[in-house]
């Protein structure tokens, strides 16, 4: 699943510069599915100030991604390549 899909759109059709607050204000609106939830773009970009610079279409989407909650997390703390942590049972390792 492609997590920003829905908000490409949003980044082509956007002309950069641009503020966060412009960003959100042409294209906030649009929502994001998320593997346990949704977001809109003005959810994920709330934590910045209106007045933050976004030079290039890139910026704004990493803006957006780093923005984005916990319901963009698949599985919380899952990893099936870290070693166990001391004291718990986990997986045997395996030779490949």
């Amino acid at each position: 699943m492609q997590v920003l899909g829905p908000a490409e759109e949003s980044f082509d059709t956007q002309e950069f510069p641009c503020t966060a607050g412009e960003f959100v204000e042409a294209h906030g609106s649009v929502e994001l599915e998320l593997p346990n939830g949704a977001e809109t773009l003005s959810d994920a970009l709330s934590c910045l100030p209106s007045d933050e610079q976004f030079r290039t279409r890139e910026d704004a989407r990493l803006a957006v991604c780093n923005g984005l909650g916990e319901a963009a997390i698949g599985r919380k703390a899952y990893s099936d390549r870290d070693p166990s942590c001391p004291g718990e049972t986990g997986h045997d390792r395996v030779s490949l």
